[in-house]
């Protein structure tokens, strides 16, 4: 009976929360980013590859994320009626979302 009484509790370990990778499409809101990200998926009896596409709302603390982007989105506690995301990280940086700027420098 001791040895139950003395033993050392179990750990507990937070469960691990999704994680989803996608582009950014839409940046037009403050602090929120749309990110598409598109599923695979084998159907059942034809066993041809289907593609479908789903948007998730994003929040991105420092509108650092601009459209075209490869990001990692983490799921987190409801911040709005849409948002369930947060931006985790920036995987891969757009080679358009230079292209603006320099744009608007030559048109001026």
């Amino acid at each position: 009976m001791a040895d139950i009484i003395t033993a050392a509790p179990e750990l507990q370990v937070q469960p691990r929360r999704t994680e989803k990778v996608g582009l950014v499409v839409s940046t037009k809101m403050e602090k929120t980013i749309v990110v598409e990200i598109e599923m695979r998926k084998a159907h059942p009896k034809y066993k041809r590859v289907l593609k479908s596409n789903k948007k998730f709302y994003a929040h991105d603390d420092h509108n650092s994320a601009r459209v075209g982007d490869m990001v990692r989105i983490r799921e987190t506690r409801p911040l709005s009626k849409l948002k369930r995301w947060s931006l985790e990280e920036i995987i891969r940086r757009s080679s358009l979302s230079a292209l603006p700027e320099d744009k608007a420098v030559a048109g001026a």
